[in-house]
């Protein structure tokens, strides 16, 4: 991802004064989604999970700073509630409001159905149902008026696929957080809405996969190729903008072709 801090030539600096926070934001996406935010004047609150990734946090951090807007580091474990509600009050209590959830933390764990143990579900409906969960809750506790959350799902909730059964099934819920959640904040100016990329170019991907299966899914794109993170990012602009108050509810598939729903 690009590290340039200039003002965005599309919404210019219109999140000033604002305040972001960004879970899971020490590297991938989500410190993409967090420059991208700082650009526009935003503050964000940059969430890691433990000291494995403080360095990359950090890192993030100074992105952010490096154009002008402030950076709050948390770390916690988002599958423990008492933890996500901590993160929330540590950021209130550093910048007086949060105006942007951006639910981006995540696990993947791609294994045949028959190979997947009470482990492996624990660990994927911890992060991706648990903690999605905690964190909407929180966010719904405490976002501003005219606000914005937005959850990370993936292209695979409207895909039939192998190997990813328990990955895909943690993810689902977001869809019915996200219109529930909808529905009842509304009136206030808040949108919900879920993003759902298909395969990303990022170290989340690849871990996951071989080369075979990478020019598999790569050429089932229209461009034969994967997402690059630059391809998320402005969706992410544009759903925590002014502009985006008529979509809410809805799950946005995001994927070049890859799949549509």
């Amino acid at each position: 991802m690009t590290t340039d801090t200039t003002t965005s030539p599309t919404y210019g600096r219109d999140l000033e004064g604002k305040v972001a926070l960004i879970t899971g934001s020490a590297r991938n996406m989500g410190r993409a989604f967090a420059v991208s935010l700082s650009q526009r004047g935003a503050d964000v609150v940059v969430h890691h999970h433990s000291e494995s990734s403080a360095n990359d946090a950090e890192e993030t951090a100074r992105l952010v700073q490096q154009g002008g807007a402030r950076a709050l580091i948390t770390k916690g474990d988002l599958s423990d509630p008492k933890a996500v509600e901590a993160i929330f009050a540590e950021a209130k209590d550093a910048f007086g409001r949060i105006d942007i959830v951006i639910n981006n933390a995540g696990v993947v764990i791609k294994k045949p159905f028959a190979e997947i143990s009470e482990a492996d579900f624990d660990r994927a409906f911890g992060i991706n149902t648990k903690a999605a969960f905690f964190t909407i809750l929180e966010a719904a506790k405490h976002i501003e008026d005219g606000g914005r959350i937005i959850n990370m799902g993936t292209t695979l909730l409207g895909a039939t696929t192998g190997m990813y059964g328990v990955y895909a099934g943690s993810k689902a819920p977001l869809e019915d957080f996200t219109r529930a959640l909808a529905k009842e904040i509304g009136s206030h100016g808040v949108t919900v809405n879920v993003v759902a990329p298909g395969p990303i170019n990022t170290a989340f991907f690849h871990g996951e996969e071989n080369e075979q299966s990478t020019a598999y899914l790569s050429n089932m794109s229209v461009a034969g190729r994967l997402g690059e993170i630059t391809d998320i990012v402005p969706l992410i602009d544009f759903l925590a903008s002014s502009s985006s108050k008529w979509v809410t509810a809805q799950t946005l598939f995001i994927n070049g072709g890859f799949l549509a729903r």
